[in-house]
């Protein structure tokens, strides 16, 4: 057998051959940062990664108002309404209400819709009121936002529910350029929030016309009630629900939204705050309130793409389509479960820190899928993502969630082949015997599909 040395850069090809271009950098900073020795670990020393726990749900001891707590980013962007779009995404020539350098850090003030819309009066303190809230633990910029007719009339019919915050302009970015998005944060500014079903939507929803979808029967529609309703919001003419949800500290410091039901009983069940909306600009209009910049379905700049595994220390990348990336968030969630079954998931306002940075093509600093298509991390797994209808050719309608799950197996085998080395084939059967595809949800016009590929299955 030769034992010679081998020449430092005929192994590096072979290394960045076998693991791809990212995960050699990956191992290679984390042997210099270590202070090990020159040499990585053979696929037979190698050990399995232990899974990550879920970071636990830090819940403040103050209202998050405007301004008010911890703030920890560099930058700190609230959600006035001049800070704002509601129920619309900026566009590639938006003006951005913030500007940073690649790689800083900013905290935002998100603000969920939920208590705003006109369904519930468009009067926060007057709709939390009625469950009990205090108008103290109301949030300010929810007030300003639902009075500010002026800035933000409405069409109940039309417009997007989600209260978008941004564009933030990220220095030196540009098309064809990744935005490496990192959740440092994400605090919950309110011990409350609320699960809504409306506008005749959800998983069981009813049909044009009054005929129930394939697979149910009308009196398996959810709500059973009529949802004729049009621009007034009534909630009786839509049917629709909402359903406020407390929070409460359980066992252990867990920290659970609780629902009643049957009158006296509970169900509890814990926090996972995330975001539910985080993209870039991707559509051109000349109208702020064109069709195709509407908040509900995501797009290949990322957007609603409510995927509940986006949680603190967790990374989206997203494709750049226009200069600054022009970056925004919106539609915080406190928990959800894949599939967002009756419409919403528990929305709650959030205090999120982001850490956004610009990655260029070559540079391994990025999965090569998301130089055309969203693509997550966790801390212990890949996420491919795959949407119905990303690029709107249907008008963001398009729903089949069979095209879903055909780009989220397509993105995850060339992940698995043009990042990790994987022969296609072999990738195929792995995805098959070891990999989890889960609904990201089915009520955004444009549905979600997520594969999990587990970092643990892999050497090194």
């Amino acid at each position: 057998m030769n034992t010679s040395p081998m020449d430092p850069g005929k192994a590096r090809e072979l290394l960045v051959s076998r693991l791809g271009r990212r995960r050699f950098l990956a191992a290679a900073t984390a042997v210099t940062t270590a202070g090990a020795a020159a040499t990585l670990p053979s696929t037979a020393m190698a050990q399995t990664a232990e899974p990550a726990k879920a970071p636990a749900t830090v819940f403040p001891r103050e209202i998050l108002q405007p301004g008010k707590g911890p703030v920890q980013g560099k930058h700190y962007l609230p959600s006035l309404p001049e800070q704002v779009r509601w129920g619309y995404v900026p566009s590639l020539g938006s003006k951005p209400v913030l500007r940073m350098r690649s790689g800083e850090t900013v905290t935002v003030d998100t603000l969920s819709h939920e208590g705003l819309l006109e369904d519930q009066g468009r009067d926060p303190k007057a709709y939390f009121a009625r469950h009990g809230v205090p108008a103290g633990q109301v949030l300010d910029d929810a007030v300003a936002i639902a009075r500010d007719y002026e800035r933000t009339t409405r069409n109940f019919d039309v417009d997007g529910p989600h209260v978008v915050t941004g564009p933030i302009h990220v220095e030196g970015a540009e098309p064809g350029d990744v935005l490496k998005i990192e959740m440092l944060s994400l605090m919950p500014r309110v011990p409350y929030g609320v699960v809504s079903s409306r506008h005749g939507k959800g998983a069981l929803a009813r049909q044009a016309g009054g005929s129930a979808p394939a697979g149910i029967t009308l009196d398996e529609v959810m709500p059973p009630v009529s949802t004729d309703g049009r621009s007034t919001g009534d909630p009786e003419r839509y049917g629709n629900v909402s359903l406020f949800t407390p929070v409460r500290r359980g066992s252990g410091g867990a920290v659970n939204g609780v629902m009643t039901y049957g009158g006296s009983y509970e169900v509890a069940f814990p926090l996972r705050p995330h975001m539910g909306m985080m993209g870039v600009a991707f559509a051109s209009a000349d109208s702020l309130t064109a069709p195709e910049l509407n908040s509900i379905p995501p797009t290949l700049g990322g957007g609603n793409i409510d995927i509940n595994l986006l949680t603190q220390g967790s990374t989206f990348y997203v494709p750049v389509f226009a200069e600054g990336a022009l970056f925004y968030t919106g539609d915080p969630h406190m928990a959800m479960g894949n599939g967002e079954v009756a419409l919403t998931a528990m929305e709650g306002s959030l205090r999120t820190t982001f850490r956004l940075t610009v990655c260029k093509k070559g540079s391994g600093d990025a999965p090569s899928v998301a130089f055309h298509y969203p693509f997550a991390e966790t801390p212990d797994a890949w996420v491919a993502v795959g949407l119905s209808d990303p690029d709107g050719i249907q008008n963001g309608q398009g729903n089949d969630l069979d095209i879903a799950m055909r780009r989220a197996v397509v993105n995850a085998l060339d992940f698995l082949e043009h990042d990790l080395g994987m022969e296609r084939p072999v990738a195929y059967a792995y995805l098959s015997a070891a990999a989890d595809f889960e609904v990201s949800q089915v009520v955004d016009r444009t549905v979600g599909v997520h594969g999990v590929i587990s970092k643990g299955h892999f050497d090194a």
